[in-house]
């Protein structure tokens, strides 16, 4: 953080007034606390703060009331105003965040969690995290300590909360035990399939926030002609392949078959791409105001000298990722283990970073690696990658991600 920041906290409760205090002392030039509604409006207009936490439940002026009346006040249109209630209610955080709310907090908070929320919100920060990077299957063991033997599965946090998951790979399991432990009160999120292989599935069971009542999911991903997603999720857990059946989810749990098209969920434009692999799998291209971030896995890029290339698809590819903050794509082989393995669905790591080369894409997160690769053998990927980027002149940055690994876009 660049600079300190001016806190003005409005709670009816003294003693969380005192906390949050505490609590935000590290990062801020001042705090102004008050437990009236009604007394703190001319306060907070008068001195402009640059974050106003705001309680829901409050005499005078509610949590609502209170942001609808700052909102009149185009002097403080630079301001964050963030609700901190005990109020975990998705229709809550809807209301408030459609008031006019820049985020939603729920109590109790814990000291560092709380204030590293705050500057996410106002930094409007989206927060990129890795929980499996393999593909085809898990390989725990010495192989894998440095990057980890978990399959797909990436995490997108935006400012305002939402939550974004992309695939379902056994990394999911380690994303649910983190959501348990640190953000207990999440109500919802968008989980977005790339494909029905297992191995981008196959943990969906394990996410224990689907067994708890009063969250809210929505699993989007590709139909297979006339399966649908829910379909395809309920068969794997058809009592015969996994003990528990789709039924005893608790949580409110909808589905959405998608094709290759445009959406938006919460100001969050979601563009979906068919990729070159067996069976229908989409990419996905996320645009959060002037930051994009493309998820595009598992997928085959045809070298130029191959029967099989197809410069259209190629040319759709590039505008798909073109310009993007951050790719995280398939790399799974070698151009010398690919050769002998055309038409298995996944590409060269040479061919991605060529590919991002021409795209312009900012980062490069190379991503599905091979069950039969080490952790030497990625950094030999990360090597020929970066050398293909530099003989192209591209100012691609290529990273290997580790999992757990967090990056703020």
């Amino acid at each position: 953080m660049a600079k300190k920041l001016k806190f003005f906290i409005v709670d009816d409760d003294r003693i969380f007034l005192k906390m949050m205090s505490r609590f935000l002392e590290p990062v801020a030039e001042s705090v102004a606390l008050n437990s009236s509604s009604a007394d703190a409006l001319p306060d907070i207009i008068a001195q402009k703060p640059d974050c106003v936490l705001l309680d829901m439940m409050m005499p005078e002026f509610d949590g609502l009331e209170m942001i609808q009346r700052l909102r009149q006040h185009r002097e403080l249109d630079a301001t964050k105003i963030i609700v901190i209630s005990g109020k975990t209610y998705e229709f809550d955080r809807h209301r408030a965040l459609n008031f006019g709310a820049d985020g939603y907090i729920t109590k109790p908070v814990k000291s560092e969690a709380v204030v590293e929320q705050i500057l996410r919100i106002v930094e409007d920060r989206v927060e990129l995290r890795f929980w499996g990077i393999r593909g085809t299957l898990p390989v725990p063991g010495p192989r894998s300590i440095r990057y980890g033997g978990n399959t797909s599965c990436v995490s997108l946090e935006f400012p305002r909360g939402t939550l974004f998951v992309f695939d379902a790979g056994s990394g999911i399991k380690v994303l649910s035990d983190h959501l348990m432990a640190e953000k207990p009160h999440l109500a919802a999120a968008k989980i977005f399939i790339s494909h029905p292989h297992w191995d981008h599935i196959n943990a969906l069971p394990f996410f224990v926030p689907l067994y708890l009542p009063g969250k809210e999911f929505e699993i989007c991903g590709p139909a297979h002609g006339d399966i649908t997603m829910r379909e395809l999720i309920s068969g794997q857990m058809d009592g015969v392949y996994f003990p528990i059946k789709i039924k005893e989810f608790s949580a409110r749990v909808y589905f959405r078959d998608l094709k290759e098209e445009e959406i938006e969920i919460d100001g969050i434009r979601v563009r979906t791409m068919l990729l070159n692999h067996p069976g229908y799998c989409l990419g996905y291209r996320i645009a959060y105001k002037d930051r994009i971030v493309c998820y595009v896995t598992d997928n085959e890029i045809y070298p130029p000298d191959s029967e099989f290339y197809n410069p259209y698809y190629v040319n759709q590819l590039i505008d798909f990722v073109k310009g993007a903050d951050v790719l995280i794509t398939d790399c799974t082989y070698t151009a010398d283990e690919y050769a002998t393995k055309v038409n298995w669905g996944h590409s060269s790591v040479e061919q991605v970073a060529d590919l991002a080369g021409r795209a312009e894409v900012k980062t490069l997160c190379l991503f599905h690696h091979d069950p039969g690769q080490s952790d030497d053998d990625i950094d030999g990927k990360l090597a020929l990658a970066r050398g293909v980027l530099k003989n192209r002149g591209a100012s691609t940055q290529c990273l290997a991600p580790i999992e757990k690994q967090l990056f703020r876009i």
